[in-house]
């Protein structure tokens, strides 16, 4: 750790939420922050710095850091592919991430996107089999909640099926052949036994008997102009896309393409709460690196819930009831729609634009901090609500 005498220099990306707050002070330290653009994080800006604070925008390897004093870096995000953890290792660099920070955040948003799709027709809940590729915290909780919405489902996770034994996991030709929706909630990896970048090409896509693609994962799993070519093949097929390859230049052949039925710009887990916990984990990873105790807490932070319960009208379809309650308190539709607002500008735009819908999301609160209230519902409807994480009253 780099600090002298107590002093400790931190560079912070400007977005990551509450920065100021957590950062600006650290116990037993005299902190000076600096919070940058993601543009103005380069080499120079850190030639004083002991701490690097980023987001998924910034690269950090050796580019960035070589020559500088820079000793910790940590990402407040759940992924971590920006960052160049051979390097870092290599340099006996300190780094971590936020993963399972936003976890509650990105399963929220995929069960908002069953309901979508299932209200327009794209799939019937209940007679769905969904196929997992990658079982952990968002992949493991999101199997979780499939189960209890009565949908077959089927897991491929090759790193837990070599740890827990292959029962109960299923190899990735299964899912093409069985599943009618593949659901992707892997990191991104190029190496290593288990190489994620492009699992989903034009291979696995030939092989595929479903009609569905999801990724809010990584953009990189998912070779984009082969799922485009996928789509071409049949109007039955759909996707839906939180996360892309290239991003923030994300393709205009997917964004403009009939069969991509939702389109949001990597926000699964931009819930207010999320954020929070994103800043959370690297604040308390900052500390575990100073040996210090963390005092900072988020929801210091957070503002109160207003406490005043959505009003759910209700009728004989559980699934309509269910899509009423889970649009009130995050419209994933508003996402798409402001998302394909920006299919008609053309290059920096398109990419400022992207980054401006990221950077400025509106505040979305995690579902249990409003109750919802329905008029009238039966047990079948109250019990999948319940299961769903709605808060009820």
């Amino acid at each position: 750790m780099a600090a002298v005498n107590g002093r400790l220099s931190i560079v912070a990306d400007a977005h990551i939420w509450g920065v100021e707050s957590a950062f600006s002070s650290l116990p037993g330290f005299d902190v000076s922050l600096r919070t940058l653009e993601h543009g103005n994080i380069r080499r120079e800006a850190l030639m004083h710095a002991d701490i690097l604070l980023t987001r998924s925008s910034t690269r950090v390897n050796a580019e960035l850091l070589e020559g500088t004093p820079v000793r910790f870096a940590a990402t407040a995000t759940i992924g971590d592919d920006h960052y160049d953890k051979v390097w870092l290792d290599e340099q006996g660099m300190a780094y971590a991430n936020a993963a399972g920070s936003s976890t509650g955040s990105v399963i929220e948003y995929m069960i908002a996107a069953l309901l979508e799709m299932h209200v327009r027709e794209h799939i019937h809940i209940p007679g769905t089999c969904i196929g997992i590729i990658g079982a952990g915290r968002i992949g493991g909780g999101f199997e979780d909640v499939c189960r209890k919405l009565g949908m077959k489902v089927l897991i491929n996770d090759p790193p837990r099926a070599r740890q827990e034994g292959a029962r109960g996991f299923s190899e990735l030709d299964e899912l093409l052949a069985k599943a009618d929706v593949i659901s992707l909630h892997t990191p991104l990896t190029r190496d290593g036994s288990d190489p994620t970048s492009h699992l989903i090409n034009k291979a696995a896509l030939d092989r595929f008997q479903g009609h569905g693609i999801i990724n809010a994962g990584r953009g990189g799993v998912v070779d984009n102009e082969a799922l485009a070519d996928w789509l071409d093949a049949s109007a039955e097929r759909f996707a839906l896309l939180d996360c892309w390859e290239n991003e923030p230049d994300i393709s205009h052949r997917l964004l403009t393409h009939p069969c991509v039925t939702l389109a949001t710009p990597h926000i699964a887990g931009h819930s207010l709460d999320g954020k929070a916990a994103n800043t959370q984990f690297v604040y308390n990873a900052l500390c575990r690196y100073l040996g210090v105790d963390p005092v900072w807490n988020m929801h210091d932070h957070l503002p109160p819930s207003k406490g005043r319960p959505h009003q759910v009208p209700t009728g004989p379809d559980i699934w309509e009831n269910l899509h009423q309650a889970v649009s009130r308190l995050y419209d994933i539709a508003e996402d798409d729609r402001q998302l394909r607002a920006t299919s008609t500008l053309e290059g920096v735009e398109k990419t400022r634009a992207f980054t401006h819908l990221r950077r400025h999301y509106p505040i979305r609160r995690t579902w249990g901090v409003t109750p919802v209230h329905f008029s009238s519902a039966s047990p079948e409807t109250t019990g999948l609500a319940d299961a769903i994480g709605l808060r009820l009253i």
